[in-house]
């Protein structure tokens, strides 16, 4: 059989993720899709899986995407004839310590929220499960019976199987020698065996996704590192199949593997794999045994299965698997390239996402957008920066250990620091600042940091030190850091058709204008919010998300084709400080502009603070009055040491985000994405009912169906400490789960942001679930602090 000169799409990479999208291709009716394999099918990453489908993940759409797999591949067993060797015997995860115990409790809950069967077991009932364990130290455990394991190479047979009947082609031994791209867009696929011309390309060549991405000129930060897994010959105790044990204090996963034990292991820092070790030559391959790595992981396995210190080892595999920076797979269409989408990076989980991912790939390049929001692993999220070898090879090593990490509030990734640094990281640093890495900037948590904060579930170490600085600016003044939010400069003839089109709400304002904005798609539902600053008749400047630049930039300029306007982005040239609080006035008449004293709401205007040109808009997001101050970002020091001088105080995101939530603003990748619209997000009112806008037509649509859902959660007990994503119930049953949550310095409770979908649900009594405890709580649609809005109005 031989290459076709066309297909609508290619798909790169004969694994799971591949073998996937191919078949959910031919199953939306793209039959002419191809596969190109290098070598043979499965011979990568995806041959040496552990194969486990464990379906809880840590957000609602995630988890549904596992639920996916398990269903596709218990189907695909009937649709084609070809077993996927489904073995479904549950897993059991176990805690040794008391903050491991809170982490699997908190799992439990977000579990009956999600609709996953998961249930607290003892640790008298773990050993009954899993009798070969010691069980000394096990002080609990969580119990999933759904959850199971394939057989890697029949999953990707059946697939293809299916597949082929649809019409999709699949051709072995032929590598991909080049990518044909014109005006930024994949045109074509060079081969070994020839030229295919294509309308887009699905990219799923898992160790190999960077440098095949770069043949497109696109940016896809993804590293192997190796990973082991120890194989033992038949064992006394060990008969048919068993749940499989996560022993994550530990670092362990086990499971029996043909009358032995499977015991595998993500080490706290594991070891990068360099570009060009795996060449086109590693098929069905693997790394040589590494007994001095994996010792200390050993030395664990035999305190918990005291069995291993007779068994055979079979072989110590060493198989490679591709890390991202932050741990979440790439789906989607690349910023760089048009028509090239990315199934890759998935961190050691494809065969449980594979299915769902596949679908969503194969959704996303049929219809332009993902099946339900996948932004937490949107393949434009990343910062160019993360894409150099240098920080790959720090950062994913770290990463492969965070997977068995218990998911403390506020834990930081250590390595790869330092890639960007603020204007002011001089000043944050003397300030005693704990930092965060958001797309690659070090932003400040909160200031005054005398020690490294221990990791906790409970009350954490910086509760007074945020208090004091939501309170600087409640009582005085605080200078909050919005530098890294990214920043679009929009200029041209058309600038106003433009932004009338692609925004929301109404652009045409007059100039010394400020404009927040819903920016959505064709479904109604949230591209993003934006703020813009209408700085003269042809130049608006648009503020959108930190992590958000690359993704809305491309967005933008993709629905600019027709309008005379160039876009530009400015992120880097300026600084943008907030000056918030009752003692703002004061402040920056005595730093040189008390004219802006006199500027109205959302009104934007320049001025000279300490004899630095800035550009004022008067807005709030801490419903505090203020200024946010855009400035170009060399004088940043100038300003801020004036600032400060005069009585401002530094704050950082942690207050800033207590402080949001008080006011209720939805915050994008939190309360708003691209399931959502405005209307369950009760910010309808700021759209535009008099123009036409990308979406305007279904959120009328929408409005007919749905209802405001979003509400504010006033915690009643003040020692609560919720963190997000917990269950609400109400009348005993399950009615939404938190979003953001917080103290809330200024009312004094804990508070959250809540999706409830229940009627009469304002002013109704609710509980939160926060690690199996329930807590009293009280649901309002008005914003837990000064709901008027009066304060931040000025």
């Amino acid at each position: 059989m031989s290459l076709p000169s066309h297909a609508s799409v290619v798909v790169i990479g004969g694994g799971i993720m591949g073998c996937s999208t191919l078949y959910h291709l031919a199953q939306m009716g793209v039959s002419d899709a191809i596969l190109l394999e290098r070598n043979k099918l499965t011979s990568g990453t995806t041959w040496h899986s552990a194969a486990q489908v464990r379906a809880l993940r840590h957000s609602q759409n995630l988890t549904r995407m596992i639920q996916y797999s398990v269903d596709l591949y218990s189907r695909l067993e009937q649709e084609t004839g070809q077993s996927v060797g489904w073995i479904q015997k549950g897993s059991l995860s176990i805690a040794t310590n008391p903050d491991r115990m809170t982490h699997i409790k908190r799992q439990e809950a977000l579990a009956q929220a999600y609709g996953v069967r998961a249930q607290s077991v003892s640790a008298e009932e773990a050993k009954e499960r899993w009798p070969l364990m010691n069980a000394e130290d096990v002080i609990g455990a969580v119990w999933s019976p759904d959850d199971g394991r394939v057989s890697p190479s029949d999953v990707c047979a059946a697939l293809v199987k299916a597949a082929k009947g649809l019409g999709a082609k699949i051709f072995e031994n032929t590598g991909v020698t080049g990518i044909l791209t014109e005006n930024g867009k994949v045109v074509g696929v060079e081969t070994t065996q020839g030229t295919v011309m294509c309308d887009a390309i699905a990219l799923c060549t898992g160790l190999w996704s960077r440098e095949v991405g770069a043949m497109a000129g696109a940016e896809v930060p993804a590293l192997a590192c190796e990973h082991f897994y120890l194989l033992t010959k038949p064992i006394d105790g060990i008969t048919g199949n068993t749940p499989t044990l996560s022993d994550h204090d530990n670092h362990l996963y086990i499971r029996d593997d043909s009358g032995g034990l499977l015991v595998g292991c993500f080490e706290p820092m594991g070891k990068p794999i360099k570009p060009g070790v795996l060449d086109e030559s590693f098929e069905f391959g693997l790394l040589p045994e590494d007994w001095e790595h994996f010792e200390p992981m050993m030395m664990n396995a035999l305190h918990r299965l005291p069995a291993l210190e007779t068994a055979e080892v079979k072989m110590l595999l060493n198989g490679p698997e591709s890390f991202t920076p932050d741990g979440m797979f790439m789906l989607g269409e690349t910023a760089e390239t048009k028509g090239l989408f990315l199934g890759c990076g998935m961190n050691s989980v494809g065969l449980a996402s594979g299915g769902g991912a596949g679908m969503n790939l194969a959704h996303c390049i049929v219809h332009g957008h993902t099946a339900y929001d996948l932004g937490e692993a949107d393949a434009k999220r990343f910062a160019p920066v993360y894409n150099s070898l240098e920080h790959l090879m720090a950062r994913a090593p770290e990463i492969l250990g965070t997977h068995y990490e218990i998911a403390y509030p506020g834990r930081q990734l250590s390595t790869a620091r330092g890639l960007r640094a603020l204007p002011l990281e001089a000043e944050y640093k003397a300030a005693g600042a704990h930092f965060t890495q958001v797309y690659g900037w070090e932003r400040p948590l909160y200031l005054g940091k005398t020690a490294e904060p221990r990791m906790t579930f409970g009350k954490p170490d910086w509760f007074e030190n945020v208090k004091a600085e939501v309170m600087a600016a409640h009582e005085k003044a605080a200078v909050f850091d919005a530098s890294p939010f990214g920043k679009i400069e929009v200029q041209g003839p058309d600038a106003e058709a433009f932004l009338q089109r692609t925004c929301a709400s109404n652009m045409a304002k007059a100039p010394g204008s400020a404009i927040y904005t819903a920016v959505l798609n064709g479904r109604g539902t949230y591209e993003s919010d934006i703020t813009a600053h209408r700085i003269a008749g042809d130049h608006y400047r648009l503020f959108v998300g930190t992590n958000a630049i690359k993704r809305d930039f491309a967005w933008f300029k993709r629905h600019a084709e027709g309008f005379d306007v160039t876009l530009t982005d400015s992120t880097e040239d300026y600084a943008v400080l907030g000056l918030m609080g009752p003692e703002s006035a004061r402040i920056i008449a005595e730093c040189g502009a008390p004219e802006l004293n006199e500027l109205g709401y959302f009104k934007v205007g320049p001025a000279h603070v300490a004899d630095c040109h800035v550009r004022a808009v008067r807005m709030s997001y801490v419903g505090e009055a203020g200024w946010e101050l855009t400035m170009k970002a060399e004088d940043a020091s100038t300003v801020f040491a004036a600032l400060t001088a005069a009585g401002a105080m530094p704050a950082g995101m942690f207050a800033q985000t207590s402080m949001r939530v008080e006011k209720g603003f939805a915050a994008m990748g939190h309360e708003l994405d691209s399931d959502t619209s405005p209307v369950e997000a009760g910010l309808d009112m700021l759209v535009s009912k008099k123009k036409n806008f990308i979406g305007s037509e279904a959120l009328a649509g929408r409005r007919k169906e749905a209802k405001r859902e979003l509400m504010t959660v006033i915690i009643e007990d003040e020692s609560a400490v919720p963190l997000g994503h917990e269950p609400v119930y109400a009348g005993g049953k399950i009615v939404g789960h938190t979003t953001t949550a917080c103290f809330g310095y200024r009312v004094g409770k804990p508070i959250a942001l809540a999706y409830v979908h229940m009627e009469d649900a304002d002013g109704a009594a609710a509980e939160v679930n926060i690690a199996g405890t329930r807590f009293a709580a009280r649901l309002q649609f008005a914003c837990a602090f000064d709901p008027s809005g009066s304060r931040m109005k000025g």
